[in-house]
């Protein structure tokens, strides 16, 4: 039997529009209570909608386990369906907004910190003379927390690295390019404008680096192997990059960061960081502007998407 006449059946078993607003929100809370609280019914109500859909697909969707009620395996892949037609219902209601008010609009972007500085800030800059009737938020997160808003529908748009594993599927992602990274210290750091300064000199001080997992940290440490350098002795870790700021202004810390963000925070003699003038070479993995798979953005939304992929070479 094909995919159209399942759905056919279900819709023809009385499948509604209220059905998949239970599922998807049953999903993201996990509490039947709180699912019943997302979509303004009550709780017996919730309950209700839950054994209709267990008679219309002639499968339980939930079962109780020990800490409380979860979805089947066939009330997840119902779930998984549900949450992706509530979220175009959404974005069709985003069109028709935007086209009966002409051209006003609300554009929900997510990046990765140095796509943030040198792809995103120069396309807001011309939107906002282009077009200021158009209202943009910008999420800048780890790509994996990017993944998750992009899935669930709080992000229009993201500029990360795809997922691994399942996930990847559910995104489409055009590649832009690696990210190059430089190393950052406060301005009057002992080892800025150190005569011949070499790579083993950079480890006697602590260095700032995002979680141990991060594709950062990974590439930082990945090439300090493959230079034949140890790890530093000192790793401070923090995904905060205010925090990492804070850091190395106030102590002789070194933070590897992507050169974009150098490019705006250590760049001229007035700022309170410096670039140390030696490339270690480290890259990390490129990043690529993702949508969710099969999705057709919102018309702001794509405008500003194009002109991002617009500065590709």
């Amino acid at each position: 039997m094909s995919e159209t006449s399942v759905r056919e059946t279900l819709l023809q078993k009385g499948l509604k529009l209220s059905h998949l607003r239970i599922l998807a929100a049953f999903a993201e809370s996990e509490k039947i209570s709180l699912a019943a609280e997302r979509i303004a019914v009550t709780q017996p109500a919730a309950s209700r909608l839950l054994a209709e859909i267990e008679r219309i697909t002639g499968a339980p969707v939930h079962s109780r386990n020990g800490r409380g009620v979860a979805l089947t395996p066939v009330g997840r892949a119902l779930a998984d369906r549900a949450l992706r037609i509530i979220i175009e219902l959404q974005e069709a209601e985003r069109d028709i907004a935007e086209i009966t008010s002409g051209g006003v609009g609300q554009v929900r972007i997510g990046s990765v910190t140095g796509p943030a500085m040198d792809r995103v800030l120069p396309v807001l800059r011309i939107t906002r003379l282009s077009q200021p009737s158009v209202e943009v938020e910008v999420i800048v997160a780890t790509s994996d927390v990017l993944v998750e808003l992009l899935l669930s529908g709080r992000i229009d748009f993201a500029l990360g690295r795809p997922p691994e594993g399942d996930e990847r599927s559910l995104v489409k992602t055009n590649l832009i390019s690696p990210e190059l990274v430089s190393l950052v210290v406060r301005r009057d750091h002992p080892l800025h404008r150190m005569p011949n300064l070499a790579a083993s000199d950079l480890l006697g001080f602590d260095w700032v680096l995002p979680g141990p997992e991060s594709l950062m940290t990974r590439a930082v440490l990945s090439r300090l192997h493959a230079l034949g350098l140890p790890k530093p002795q000192q790793r401070l870790f923090t995904s905060s990059f205010l925090l990492t700021l804070a850091l190395v202004q106030q102590s002789n810390a070194i933070a590897p960061l992507a050169s974009a963000v150098a490019d705006t925070f250590a760049s001229g003699a007035d700022t309170p960081y410096a670039r140390l003038s030696l490339d270690l070479g480290i890259v990390v993995e490129p990043f690529g502007l993702m949508t969710r798979a099969g999705m057709t953005l919102p018309p702001a939304a794509r405008h500003l998407a194009e002109r991002i992929l617009a500065q590709l070479p």
